[in-house]
């Protein structure tokens, strides 16, 4: 593995060695240890969105192995080839640094940016694909209940990259997946194709959210009003009535952990009565941005230069 980009294109093995760096890590660190293998080593975080867990947790993770993380602003360097060529960007970058992360609108520019690149390169977030949060969110049910194969996560929800990125987590982990949307706001269907053939009967999709989360182990939501679809917001808000992670939907699993990948727009898709509950993971899956991107940076960048 020398980038990572999306969780479709790692293998389970590779994704499962990821979640065993991280725990390790966590555990080193909440004992009061370090490991600094990225001394002497530097990550070009490249915004085009704004953001807060993905830069904090990206730049204290480089700061605790030992390494330093260069923030460049989306003033700095604007819609990444438009300003200037994203192989140009790359291969400068490449010369300075030992890593790039970059938070973008376009996945072709993160496609692009490893494509010139002969460094590492980490989607932060893409609107195509969000790898780090999915896998901070495989480590998290992994703490709480033990295991991941064989569980099933209900997403309720907008089809969007999040969901996306836990089709392809749910199916490499063996997981069961079932994705409740409106219609017009589903999951891509190639997707579902792609992820049905890794694992024949992983993924379905239903405009039911009360048949969606029957009988899971997880119920996972997320913004209904994505970064740059405030212009949508009105239309959204009513084409998702219903669709709100509840009390009430919470009736038909009550045992069931919730998930939300933050921000989260409480009274809209969670309410905060379901944030706030014994149920409510939240804030460990936050957490764990941290620590799933140490033991990503750390399985990609120290064996650089």
């Amino acid at each position: 593995m020398r980038s990572f980009l999306t969780i479709r294109d790692c293998t389970s093995d590779q994704l499962n060695e990821l979640l065993t760096i991280s725990h390790d890590l966590k555990k080193l660190y909440k004992n009061g240890g370090r490991d600094l293998c990225l001394s002497g080593k530097v990550l070009a975080m490249l915004f085009e969105k704004t953001s807060l867990r993905t830069r904090v947790s990206f730049q204290v993770a480089m700061y605790d192995l030992g390494g330093l993380a260069i923030y460049m602003k989306p003033e700095d360097i604007g819609v990444i080839g438009q300003r200037e060529p994203a192989k140009d960007m790359a291969r400068v970058f490449a010369r300075y640094v030992d890593g790039i992360m970059a938070r973008t609108f376009a996945h072709d520019t993160l496609i692009e940016l490893d494509r010139w690149s002969h460094v590492p390169v980490i989607n932060a977030l893409s609107d195509w694909s969000h790898p780090c949060q999915a896998m901070a969110d495989m480590m998290t049910i992994q703490e709480h209940l033990g295991r991941l194969e064989g569980l099933k996560l209900a997403y309720v929800g907008d089809g969007n990259n999040v969901a996306r990125s836990l089709a392809f987590a749910c199916a490499k982990f063996k997981m069961k997946y079932v994705v409740a949307s409106p219609a017009g706001y589903e999951l891509d269907a190639e997707t579902f194709t792609v992820v049905n053939q890794m694992r024949p009967g992983c993924a379905e999709q239903t405009q039911d959210p009360v048949a969606a989360v029957k009988d899971a182990d997880v119920i996972y939501t997320d913004t209904w009003v994505s970064m740059g679809q405030e212009d949508e917001k009105e239309k959204r808000l009513r084409d998702f009535a219903g669709f709100a992670v509840d009390e009430a939907l919470m009736q038909h699993a009550p045992k069931a952990k919730v998930m939300h990948c933050l921000p989260a727009y409480r009274g809209y898709e969670i309410t905060d009565g379901v944030a706030e509950s014994p149920n409510s993971i939240l804030f460990d899956q936050a957490e764990n941005r941290l620590h799933f991107q140490r033991g990503l940076l750390k399985k990609l960048m120290s064996s650089t230069r």
